[in-house]
């Protein structure tokens, strides 16, 4: 983010609250954030406060006359690498959808020639409103970019989807768009180009992390995944506009917001846990799933008794969740997604374990320890499915994410969703 510029609109709502916070976190990672209040914006939140933290104006007014003897409002829309609306009310995104000129941050949205990513905030009746909905659709199909709301809670007392996302989930969200739109941080062809929610109505079952099989209470077994990359593909489908039910062992990582979290420890727990949270749409297998477990774990902590003699453990083999789920009679997702992570031979290993699960695709990846993957911030995946074999190049976790969120976008909404051997 360092160097981008944020023109940032502040529409009328209590989330409005927690903006400070997001222009904070913007200016620690090297983003400039040019502020524009609403009028019920400043109701919430002062022009004052957000100048003294952007360290920049604050616009309020369309009619600043030394401003607009040089088209002020065009120059402020054109500058941004990114314009956010946040919160973006149902009133304001209504405006949006209808091409409204009306004020300061209605024109700016209508002049501007660059990409608009918006955090809706409204009563939950409102966002469940069919003319709402038709709204979003307008605004979707115009390319404006959504990330949440997020379900909960609300300052009305009442319960459901209509909370804006929460500063994190929205910087999250301005980095993707941000790497979207900078050609030179992906090759072109690594560049998923789709409508903003175009997954909205969809559920994806993601599962993350490690899973922990206990020896004793003070002991487990388990594999070297922190959970950066299931907790990445995670918030890749969410800012796509999908369900996420995320199943996740105790990973390294927090997982991402705007997802419904299933934490948990075992692989049992996790078979249990993926099977309740079906049916879905789509299953990412990105846990690192520990293939056995103890089968005579001791309640009590095992001791060293001076004898030299060593525990004896006995192991039974874990549920194979990725073989369970591509196999089901009734209710398999439609896209099932699996990882491979290898040492040797990895493309020969991963192909081969494809098609003995039976998952439609298969994410594979080299994890010996000098390519620094494992535990590290980038990856470097080979995409395997029926058709062929699709090599990326390395790229961080995040950017991975995004783009094997968008095939399966293309996949659920009618693409071919094939892979072309480019290995």
């Amino acid at each position: 983010m360092q160097g981008s510029r944020i023109l940032l609109i502040v529409g009328g709502g209590i989330a409005a609250f927690k903006i400070p916070e997001l222009v904070r976190m913007i200016r620690r990672e090297g983003g400039a954030v040019v502020p524009v209040l609403t009028q019920a914006g400043a109701e919430f939140v002062t022009p004052l406060t957000l100048s003294a933290l952007a360290e920049a104006p604050c616009h309020t007014e369309l009619f600043d006359l030394t401003r607009e003897s040089e088209m002020g409002h065009i120059q402020l829309s054109r500058a941004a690498d990114l314009v956010v609306v946040a919160p973006a009310t149902a009133n304001l995104l209504a405006r949006m959808a209808a091409g409204m000129a009306d004020d300061l941050a209605s024109t700016l949205l209508l002049a501007t020639d660059k990409p608009v990513l918006a955090a809706p905030a409204m009563n939950v009746r409102m966002w469940q409103h069919p003319a709402m909905q038709r709204n979003l659709e307008t605004l979707e199909n115009d390319g404006i970019r959504f990330i949440g709301p997020d379900e909960g809670d609300m300052a009305c007392g009442e319960y459901g989807p209509g909370r804006m996302a929460e500063p994190e989930a929205i910087l999250e969200a301005i980095r993707a768009a941000l790497g979207r739109d900078r050609p030179l941080r992906l090759p072109p062809e690594a560049v998923v180009s789709l409508p903003a929610r175009v997954l909205a109505g969809r559920h994806v079952v993601v599962t993350s992390g490690p899973t922990h099989e206990p020896i004793d209470p003070v002991r487990y077994i388990a594999n070297r995944s922190s959970g950066a990359q299931g907790a990445a593909i995670a918030a890749a489908l969410r800012d796509l506009g999908a369900r996420v039910s995320f199943v996740t062992g105790p990973a390294e990582v927090p997982p991402p917001q705007g997802v419904e979290v299933i934490a948990v420890q075992t692989a049992r727990e996790m078979r249990e846990a993926v099977e309740a949270a079906l049916p879905a749409d789509a299953a990412v297998m990105a846990a690192a799933v520990a293939d056995w477990h103890v089968a005579n774990a001791r309640p009590g902590k095992i001791k060293k008794d001076g004898s030299g003699k060593l525990p004896q453990l006995q192991f039974a083999e874990n549920p194979d969740i990725l073989a369970w789920i591509s196999r089901l009679e009734h209710g398999r997702p439609a896209l099932v997604v699996g990882f491979a992570a290898e040492t040797d031979d990895v493309l020969d290993n991963a192909a081969r374990k494809r098609k003995r699960k039976g998952c439609d695709w298969i994410v594979a990846n080299d994890v010996n320890p000098e390519t620094g993957i494992m535990g590290g911030t980038e990856n470097a995946v080979t995409l395997i499915s029926e058709e062929g074999a699709e090599s990326w190049p390395r790229l961080t976790k995040d950017e991975v994410a995004r783009r094997l969120a968008g095939r399966i976008a293309e996949a659920l909404n009618g693409g071919e969703g094939r892979v072309e051997d480019r290995a």
